[in-house]
């Protein structure tokens, strides 16, 4: 059977790209197909995240067993695991995170089950825009960062606020639940 995924960033409006790969293919030959399908290099440490509905990140694969999980969790390596032993079904969400270090990434939906067909190799089928940098300036990233938390102070309305109303002594006389 052959999966087909489709990547997009938040960071690049008009970016996307369709990997198919094979189901039986592992998390490390999916993580090569991307890598090659945005022109990244592959000597960075990166993770794929198998997410919910909501996209919270929940089981995660890795490149390498850092050894800091405990006993009772699952070591899920890239090189060991195939895609199908943990995506199962069509609108299944992943995150790749391609940087540790600012935790940006790729979001993916496994877009269709192909079933009765395979493929020795992933392929990338459809390449739109460019990708985001792989590497990012720590300094360029707090400016973006800053930049964006700016935006949202922007937008929250503090028009409706009346500094003059608020009594500092009531924060002294604490949070009383029971008063409620």
């Amino acid at each position: 059977m052959v999966y087909r995924f489709k990547l997009v960033s938040d960071e690049v409006s008009n970016f996307s790209r369709e990997i198919e790969i094979d189901s039986e293919n592992t998390f490390l030959q999916l993580r090569n197909a991307i890598l090659e399908s945005v022109g990244y290099t592959k000597d960075e440490l990166d993770s794929f995240f198998l997410c919910n509905d909501d996209w919270e990140r929940e089981e995660e694969i890795t490149l390498e067993d850092m050894g800091n999980s405990t006993s009772d969790c699952d070591v899920w390596l890239m090189e060991n695991t195939p895609v199908s032993e943990l995506v199962e079904e069509e609108g299944q969400k992943l995150v790749f995170e391609f940087d540790y270090l600012t935790q940006r990434s790729f979001f993916m939906e496994l877009k269709e089950m192909i079933p009765n067909r395979t493929l020795v190799e992933p392929l990338c089928s459809i390449k739109r825009g460019n990708p985001p940098r792989q590497r990012i300036d720590i300094d360029e990233f707090e400016k973006k960062v800053d930049a964006k938390a700016q935006s949202v102070m922007d937008d929250i309305d503090l028009d409706g606020f009346d500094a003059s109303s608020f009594n500092e002594e009531e924060l002294d006389e604490g949070f009383d639940i029971m008063n409620m």
